[in-house]
């Protein structure tokens, strides 16, 4: 954790500061799933409710980037990759970041609690709080699983939907969430092959640092089969119709394939090609969630049209 004064203000901090040290990249998706979990849940919502249930999410998500920013300040200062963020850049001081963080997590559950049910308000209070603290203060520092275990925190948000709309947590829910949850080791250890020595630099026990590449790349083809596996049993449920089904065979043959090759490679072979296979496996992991349940969105549409049975 870095020290709340340990970073000089170097200049007045503009509008778009504050929005960088929400993640909104991060939010992004976020959002993209929560929405995507309310609206194909077999229950009408109003449109009013859906849209303030949404923001409400992401403003949450927000919190939680807030919050994780605060307590990173100082590995975020060693790794190249987060230099330019806005505490280590001394553009936002750590304890205003603190402030904001806790505010909007506090107003994101209370309104999400008044404009849906108490149910989608808990389950969010407890993702803001599995990842600013179960994830960032312990686990990201502790244990080269950081990633696997804290990956629930951005498991959550089609889960949150799903329950604004519903109410209560179906087997689709879950499904959902582990779309997300089982992506994100493979999709994160891909990352960390070729970051080369940030991690190790920042003293965070990546597997890649405490186990090594050849550990990564089997552990990224095991959590790639499980991947398929819970991405497809979802095909079997109410919510999936044709275009997630053959979204998810393809997407997930092609990441399976990605898999097998990064599985088969050397550290050698990928130093020698600048991680070439690594890099591709990256960016095709960048696209599969967003297929996915775009697919999703998709036979919602379908089925609201009537060209298609399913969920009602």
């Amino acid at each position: 954790m870095s020290d709340v004064n340990a970073y000089e203000r170097t200049e007045e901090p503009g509008f778009g500061d504050y929005v960088a040290l929400l993640k909104p990249r991060v939010m992004s998706l976020v959002v993209f799933t929560a929405m995507v979990g309310l609206l194909v849940a077999p229950v009408p919502v109003h449109p009013f409710i859906a849209f303030t249930s949404i923001l409400f999410i992401a403003i949450g998500a927000g919190a939680s980037g807030a919050l994780n920013m605060w307590w990173d300040a100082d590995i975020d200062a060693v790794m190249s990759r987060t230099q330019k963020r806005p505490i280590p850049a001394g553009k936002i001081q750590p304890g205003e970041a603190l402030g904001l963080g806790v505010a909007l997590s506090g107003l994101s559950v209370m309104m999400l609690g008044l404009a849906a049910n108490l149910a989608a308000a808990a389950l969010l209070a407890f993702t803001i709080f599995f990842y600013a603290v179960i994830y960032t203060m312990i686990l990201k520092r502790w244990t080269p699983q950081n990633i696997v275990i804290g990956g629930a925190a951005g498991a959550f948000p089609p889960m949150v939907g799903w329950v604004a709309a519903t109410g209560s947590v179906s087997l689709e829910a879950v499904l959902m969430f582990g779309l997300i949850f089982f992506w994100t080791p493979p999709h994160f250890w891909a990352l960390c092959l070729f970051m080369k020595s940030d991690y190790a630099d920042a003293k965070v026990p990546m597997l890649t640092v405490t186990h090594g590449h050849d550990a990564a790349r089997r552990q990224i083809f095991i959590y790639t089969l499980v991947l398929a596996t819970s991405a497809l049993a979802l095909g079997f449920t109410s919510i999936a119709g044709p275009a997630y089904i053959a979204t998810a065979l393809v997407m997930n043959a092609l990441f399976a394939k990605g898999a097998w090759a990064i599985l088969r490679r050397t550290t050698e072979a990928a130093q020698a090609d600048g991680y070439k296979v690594e890099k591709s496996f990256f960016k095709l992991s960048l696209i599969y969630l967003t297929l996915q349940f775009g697919a999703l969105l998709a036979d919602a549409a379908l089925r609201a049209l009537g060209l298609i049975g399913g969920a009602a």
